[in-house]
């Protein structure tokens, strides 16, 4: 494990594994470099890149401060991106698509940037996330009921069925859900505004001119299809592309070989 110190003091743990030009993870919700798809994608790709495998601030190895900011997220992006010589190639899954995103549009040293199924809710093929979501989630984590926040972020959040997020609680990983459990606020504040069931703003990433590939599972339910399609739309520079076969748990040995063409 390596370090570095991310600009308000915080220290971000990541990993390095092969060799080649840098690429950044950025995980999930609930993602650490151990415990998520990017380890085993980590894996896959290091025969073509020097991957950086890191964990969120809050999560694993990394530090957190208070109060968070997403600036603060994508400020521990560029540190990473520092770290490695200034200029990256950068993937996101998730919540973690749309930091890194938000870290594109701010203008970091990012040479091609690869989304695979941010959170966005663009239409009415799914309930939009209601306006006090965020705040009935952050009151959830203040007084540590970390398994009723953990119900709330999959139930609405994510549109997870009450069927399958009742058994959750019975699934060998609950423990390391909760454990990460606070930093789902975290998660929610990078995506509330983009989860209201409106088309997304065409002008909010004008400036992400990089070449982009913004990915979709072909299993994947209705709602994230059309945000990734309405997405690679608005992007100056997006090419779409579907995973046939592939869900939001997207298999490493299925969507490496799409990096590796990318970036390559």
């Amino acid at each position: 494990m390596e370090q570095v110190i991310s600009r308000d003091g915080t220290k971000i743990a990541f990993e390095r594994s092969g060799e080649g030009p840098p690429v950044i993870l950025v995980g999930g919700a609930f993602n650490t470099r151990s415990f998520g798809p990017n380890g085993g994608l980590a894996a896959l790709l290091a025969d073509h890149f020097t991957v950086i495998n890191y964990d969120r601030r809050g999560r694993g190895g990394s530090g957190d401060t208070i109060p968070y900011a997403v600036e603060r997220e994508v400020e521990d992006i560029e540190a990473l991106i520092e770290a490695v010589g200034g200029s990256a190639y950068v993937y996101g899954i998730s919540s973690g698509a749309a930091l890194a995103l938000e870290a594109a549009n701010r203008g970091l040293g990012i040479q091609k940037l690869a989304l695979y199924e941010s959170p966005f809710v663009v239409d009415d093929s799914r309930p939009p996330v209601s306006d006090d979501y965020l705040e009935r989630l952050q009151k959830l984590v203040a007084l540590d009921r970390r398994g009723e926040a953990i119900k709330l972020f999959m139930r609405e959040g994510i549109g997870l069925p009450a069927v399958f997020v009742a058994m959750m609680r019975l699934m060998p990983a609950w423990s390391k859900l909760k454990a990460v459990a606070p930093t789902v606020v975290y998660d929610a504040a990078i995506v509330d505004d983009f989860q209201k069931g409106r088309p997304l703003p065409a002008g909010r990433w004008e400036t992400v001119t990089v070449p982009t590939l913004v990915a979709v599972g072909g299993k994947s339910p209705a709602w994230m299809r059309h945000a990734m399609r309405s997405l690679a739309d608005v992007l100056p520079n997006a090419r779409h592309l579907t995973l046939e076969g592939q869900t939001h748990i997207v298999k490493p040995e299925a969507l490496a070989p799409a990096l590796v063409d990318f970036f390559e």
